[in-house]
């Protein structure tokens, strides 16, 4: 009698170490999940590049703008944009309207 209580003892033992390790929900074999982390990493890889460029990209576009609204506000360019004194002619209008 005591083998069929030692087999039931490594049966709960072995009942117990699954448990504790948990049900595997991934049915795939390791080589293609191992596979689908790869990609995962190449995929974060060249996210990250892009990321990067897109960075670089906007930081060149913000210094093109400040240099565009300096160059705007310049001293030089105020006569060209105040236009007190001047009629404004809108392109839009019907030519034979004004007066």
């Amino acid at each position: 009698m005591t083998r069929p209580a030692t087999s039931s003892v490594g049966l709960i033992l072995l009942l117990i170490g699954y448990a504790a390790a948990g049900l595997e929900t991934d049915k795939r074999p390791r080589a293609v999940r191992s596979s689908a982390c790869q990609e995962h990493t190449n995929l974060h890889s060249r996210l990250d590049v892009v990321e990067k460029k897109v960075e670089d990209r906007v930081e060149k576009l913000e210094v093109e703008l400040a240099a565009l609204l300096d160059a705007v506000e310049a001293p030089e360019s105020r006569p060209v944009l105040d236009n007190t004194g001047y009629v404004l002619v809108d392109i839009l209008d019907d030519p034979g309207q004004r007066s």
